[in-house]
């Protein structure tokens, strides 16, 4: 494939050994990881066989690539089956998941329609998602009674200890407030449970009745408010890496031949990724400004004022999902290709193609330049 899925590939073939990130879920990798496990393919994602050696992709579109869909669409939900599993480089064929006529496409890549409503409804529900984090797709999938192997979710125990810390930090004093100083201790660590778990759980009885929420609103509300503490657990470790890589993009040299011209555009493309990075920062952080506002009403004893702030977040949570998906990836990959403590340089065909894809993900228009990579 070439153009910018020949960049999609190069991104996702250095992958491979992280499985997955928020912006990618590498079920190609996860298959090889796990092959041979009665658990993993006891509960796979998908029915099709095909599709469960696919990688799926959150994708901000471009300009020739909007045309495909009815409406304004910025991020789409890409499906790969590559040709060799093994080596994500040599491509493979690709459908956006509600595209015009995606369905007789989607049939072909999966081969056949046997079982296709139920890998359907699962495209479906993650194309609902901001992006692929894994605890927001297993939690979204298990409300939908999709039983599916933890295997597929790259959660692991340690980061689940953490985030069950952070979060009990965070509505210590809601707990106080709700359940009468009976949260401390062990309790509290059983009401964070109880709230990060997918199920409805008596525990939080006392919650629900202080929001004043029943039924669906109550499901819908608690989903978001766990997003909401997901993203900021998420967040607040991913600032130094952030900060770490805000610093290095603007040392970054290059090595071999070099053209003058694009040695200028590539100046000029650090400064303007360092500029967008620190846009994206500065949206996410008002975001969550916006909910420890709310929250701080809630321990006021406000708990109208965040109960209508859950139930009309969806917008805002769907945008603090793809920043914080977009500066993760950033992140993530950048300190993939640039260990710590290893020489900051590459090629110049490299550099330019990691530059414009992380422009293009934080929604910057990539130069118009082309290149020989």
């Amino acid at each position: 494939m070439a153009g910018s899925n020949e960049r999609i590939y190069r991104s996702l073939k250095g992958l491979e050994k992280t499985a997955s990130t928020s912006r990618v879920l590498n079920l190609s990798a996860l298959a090889v990881l796990n092959a041979g496990n009665p658990e993993h393919l006891a509960s796979p994602l998908f029915k099709s066989p095909v599709l469960n050696g696919s990688v799926v992709l959150k994708h901000r579109l471009r300009a020739d690539e909007a045309d495909l869909f009815e409406g304004l669409t910025r991020t789409a939900t890409k499906l790969i089956v590559p040709f060799d599993k093994s080596d994500l480089a040599l491509g493979g064929r690709t459908v956006f998941v509600g595209e015009r006529g995606w369905l007789p496409i989607l049939q072909e890549l999966r081969g056949g329609a046997d079982d296709m409503i139920r890998d359907v409804e699962i495209l479906e529900a993650i194309d609902q998602l901001p992006s692929l984090d894994p605890f927001l797709l297993r939690e979204h999938l298990k409300r939908r009674g999709y039983e599916i192997s933890p295997t597929h979710f790259d959660i692991s125990p340690g980061d689940a200890d953490k985030m069950q810390r952070f979060v009990g930090g965070e509505i210590a004093r809601l707990i106080e407030l709700a359940y009468g100083g009976a949260g401390s201790g062990g309790a509290t660590t059983r009401l964070v449970e109880a709230l990060l778990s997918s199920k409805t759980d008596e525990r939080l009885e006392p919650l629900r009745l202080t929001l004043q929420l029943e039924g669906d609103s109550y499901r819908e509300g608690i989903f978001s408010w766990k997003g909401f503490l997901y993203y900021k657990w998420v967040l607040n470790s991913l600032w130094p890496r952030l900060k770490e890589v805000l610093i290095e993009v603007m040392k970054l040299r290059v090595i071999g031949p070099r053209d003058r011209d694009l040695m200028v555009l590539i100046d000029e493309m650090k400064l303007r990724l360092r500029s967008a990075m620190e846009g994206q920062v500065k949206a996410v952080m008002g975001y969550l400004k916006t909910y420890d506002a709310v929250f701080l009403q809630l321990t006021e004893g406000n708990a109208a004022a965040f109960r209508d702030f859950l139930l009309a977040s969806p917008e805002m949570f769907m945008a603090l999902g793809e920043g914080a998906g977009t500066l993760s990836h950033v992140a993530t990959f950048w300190r993939y290709r640039f260990p710590l403590g290893k020489p900051l340089m590459a090629p110049m065909g490299e550099i330019l193609e990691l530059l414009q894809d992380f422009e293009s993900g934080l929604g910057a228009e990539p130069h118009p330049l082309s290149y020989a990579a």
